[in-house]
């Protein structure tokens, strides 16, 4: 059975060298191609492939917010990640738009066809370099999560009781940027959005 593809990729050589190596074998058909995550949700929409190709850094929309927005929208395409890009940052926010697979550009065309097999069947496929990044990154980021420095607890106690940053910093003694400071740490360390996020968890962090 044909599986049908569209390769989305802002560099048109990318596409050309793309499309030419899937026609050297007849179970594949690139039925599409876009230069942009834009043109792409149009694309997907519009012919249905089973697979998409993504390439991750392009104009207008990139591939992670293009990815996150096909599922949205309850696309039925499966999307692999194939790029030059193997940033952990990348490869998280790839893995959370919920791609199907996550290949580096440099893979050999046999493991290409044969990952792009395994994501039109179904499977998720994650290169294992790719995979080491990952949970390097998890990892790294979890021991970062786990310590909120004395001063940072200070400013979270004084966040979490409705005090404003002039308050905090006149509470603690110290500027206001300063306080501005600890409040975007101490949101970044949560993984909370906004203050009241970091207000309505506190207790989690200070043991109160």
């Amino acid at each position: 059975m044909t599986i049908t593809l569209a390769i989305v990729d802002d560099q048109p050589l990318m596409r050309f060298g793309l499309r030419s190596l899937f026609e050297t074998d007849d179970d594949f058909e690139v039925i599409g191609e876009a230069g942009n995550g834009l043109e792409a949700l149009g694309l997907v929409e519009r012919l249905n492939p089973d697979v998409v190709l993504m390439d991750i850094q392009m104009p207008e929309l990139d591939g992670v917010k293009t990815t996150a927005r096909l599922h949205e929208l309850g696309s039925a395409s499966r999307v692999l990640i194939l790029t030059t890009f193997d940033t952990e940052n990348y490869v998280l926010d790839g893995i959370r738009a919920r791609d199907k697979g996550y290949l580096l550009k440099d893979v050999r065309s046999q493991e290409l066809f044969d990952v792009v097999r395994r994501v039109a069947a179904g499977e998720v496929f994650i290169q294992p370099i790719v995979v080491s990044k990952y949970l390097h990154l998890l990892t790294t980021r979890q021991q970062e999560l786990e310590h909120l420095s004395p001063r940072e607890l200070e400013t979270l106690r004084l966040l979490a009781k409705g005090l404003s940053n002039k308050q905090i910093a006149r509470g603690l003694g110290i500027s206001e940027s300063t306080v501005k400071n600890h409040v975007k740490s101490v949101l970044s360390k949560m993984q909370v959005k906004n203050r009241t996020e970091a207000a309505l968890n506190a207790g989690k962090w200070t043991g109160e």
